[in-house]
């Protein structure tokens, strides 16, 4: 574990060369990656979302595609497509780019729902099926999307059913003055994404992710978990509670972030520090709790998964494996 958490920094202070200032979701990102989620970047245009996937994926020596989704983007411009081969008259399946370890969907909800769904299958099961035949994705296999929640127009809302599917969602927010300051100094000659390397090869990566299986959960801190996805399935505020895959990728982030801080056992403050990036983008608010207004449901049901983790009590015991 001690390997694992050094590893880990020595990402996050790569990834943090390009961004400053934003430790947190650079920790949760890695957090996703090394627990075999999927990340939603969500925030406002122009304060880094991308940059961060990109930095991420350069950190990792392993195989990076991004697509850039469109209104007219196909399903197949996604998973593959079939090309008839007049040398041996058969079909032959060409991938498409979602056949990498880290897969980079800029501007996810820009494409059609149709073509929103061919990730479902990506997301959940690793694998694509295409005329009739099953292909296995790459190990580890990571989605790391980008959406602009301000941005209406030519946009189609993720489903609950594809928003249940990302572990984890994540937003930048402004960088501090002494943080902005120092970006247009650093970004006056060029771009420090262009500067940054390695640190970790794709070898190095799935030792860790195989690090993380081995962490140990004690039986009540799954029972603090289960505690948790339950109370939000009951608050009077939210139409649509935490699903049993939330709390099964909660438990899965936990681990991870155990491991990052060198320990090989979890805590209900690992718990705690995920419950808001983890359940958030999963809970559905009623409508007399946002007054009728979606696009400001977002900062409520984070505000009422923090006073959830407030009012479930802590588990008191060991933690530790006996």
């Amino acid at each position: 574990m001690d390997e694992v958490g050094a590893r880990a920094a020595r990402i996050v202070q790569n990834v943090e060369a390009v961004i400053s200032g934003k430790r947190e979701a650079i920790t949760a990102a890695l957090t996703v990656v090394l627990a075999e989620g999927h990340l939603l970047i969500e925030d406002v245009p122009g304060v880094g979302k991308t940059m961060l996937a990109k930095a991420l994926a350069r950190s990792v020596d392993s195989s990076v595609s991004r697509i850039q989704f469109t209104p007219d983007l196909l399903p197949s411009d996604v998973t593959g497509v079939s090309v008839f081969d007049q040398t041996t008259r058969s079909f032959e399946f060409k991938p498409g780019p979602v056949f990498a370890n880290i897969v980079i969907g800029d501007e996810i909800n820009r494409a059609s729902p149709k073509t929103q769904s061919a990730l479902l299958e990506c997301m959940e099961e690793r694998q694509v099926t295409a005329d009739g035949r099953t292909y296995r994705l790459e190990h580890p296999f990571t989605v790391v999307a980008t959406q602009n929640p301000v941005e209406m127009e030519g946009t189609y809302p993720l489903p609950e059913a594809q928003r249940d599917r990302f572990m984890a969602r994540i937003s930048m927010g402004y960088p501090a003055a002494g943080d902005e300051l120092a970006m247009l100094s650093m970004r006056e000659t060029s771009s420090p994404l262009d500067a940054i390397g390695t640190v970790v090869t794709l070898d190095e990566l799935r030792e860790m992710i195989r690090s993380v299986h081995h962490v140990f959960t004690s039986q009540p801190v799954k029972e603090y978990a289960v505690d948790l996805a339950r109370a939000t399935r009951a608050d009077r505020q939210l139409r649509l509670g935490a699903s049993p895959r939330a709390t099964l990728q909660l438990l899965r982030a936990a681990k991870a972030h155990a491991a990052m801080h060198g320990r090989d056992f979890v805590l209900p403050d690992d718990i705690d520090a995920l419950a808001v990036p983890v359940l958030g983008h999963r809970l559905v608010p009623t409508s007399r709790a946002i007054g009728g207004h979606d696009r400001e449901s977002g900062p409520l049901v984070d505000a009422v998964v923090r006073r959830i983790v407030a009012e479930t009590p802590v588990p008191v015991g060991s933690a530790r494996r006996e």
